[in-house]
């Protein structure tokens, strides 16, 4: 069993896209962010070069698989069992100590163990997060005043301010550009704002469709506008808009920590499936290890 490393986006699509297919809602994030680099390019992210990997448990198998596009976290797939040790050793051996990694929530214990066992440093919790996907639509009754649009071009500053006060208050893009962000999900119609007597008061976007996965995110409402039920009618509006565009899951992540969000989303139709976990790695130590993406 071992994992292999490629800097090629296309040797890693042959070898491990398959395995994240079998699971798209699981595996959304990844997906989304391979579909971005296939048709922007590698550097779309910054100007490091993105690293991939995947886990042979035999010749030609695949169990398990990441990728890395810096400054973002090591993002993983899964982490097979007894393949944490093998990964922190091959990153080292390959210069990437990184920084943070975003994985399951059940791979938490292991890997946080295997990497103070082989650095001499530690794992703190930056963020949890849980996956929803949409079990049936139920919007909210009655719904707030106003109504739902497509975001355009017109709305660019609006829509950066406001994803640099998401980013700001939820601490989930710690290295998003809002710019680039906004641009790209406009491009293809995917982000939305609620309007009350053509002012707008809440955001939300979506990705594209990829798998049949669409994801809403960055669902913002100024601190002003809240209590008024504007958070749960622009989510039901991206939400429909998601199953309107053709997918067959609607997903989205929620922060642990705000059982605000978790409750309402919930009442829309979505069910939790998934918990992940963002970890700060401690890499300040001098001891060798044992051998670094709204």
């Amino acid at each position: 069993m071992t994992w292999r490393l490629t800097g090629s986006l296309d040797d890693f699509l042959t070898t491990a896209h398959a395995h994240l297919l079998a699971d798209p809602v699981r595996n959304t994030v990844l997906l989304t962010v391979l579909d971005t680099l296939r048709q922007s390019g590698t550097t779309v992210y910054g100007s490091e070069a993105p690293l991939f990997g995947w886990h042979e448990p035999s010749p030609g198998g695949v169990d398990g698989a990441f990728l890395q596009t810096p400054p973002f976290p090591v993002l993983a797939a899964n982490l097979p069992a007894r393949s944490t040790e093998s990964l922190i050793d091959i990153l080292a051996f390959n210069g990437r100590k990184p920084a943070s990694i975003n994985l399951a929530g059940p791979d938490e214990a292991d890997f946080t163990r295997a990497w103070t066992e082989a650095t001499g440093t530690g794992a703190s919790v930056y963020m949890r997060s849980r996956l929803f996907r949409l079990a049936g639509l139920l919007p909210p009754e009655p719904l707030p005043p106003g109504a739902a649009r497509v975001a355009g071009q017109s709305d660019f500053d609006l829509l950066v301010n406001w994803s640099v006060a998401f980013g700001a208050e939820t601490g989930a893009a710690r290295a998003e550009n809002p710019g680039f962000t906004v641009a790209d999900k406009l491009s293809h119609g995917g982000l939305m704002l609620w309007e009350v007597e053509s002012m707008p008061v809440a955001m939300a976007g979506l990705t594209r469709n990829v798998a049949g996965v669409v994801r809403i995110a960055a669902v913002y409402t100024p601190p002003e506008q809240r209590r008024r039920g504007y958070g749960g009618s622009i989510t039901t509006a991206v939400s429909q808009a998601a199953l309107d565009y053709g997918a067959d899951e609607v997903v989205l992540f929620t922060d642990q920590a705000n059982p605000t969000s978790n409750a309402l989303y919930q009442r829309l139709g979505y069910r939790p499936i998934e918990d992940r976990v963002v970890l700060d790695l401690d890499v300040t130590s001098d001891q060798p290890t044992s051998s670094e993406q709204s």
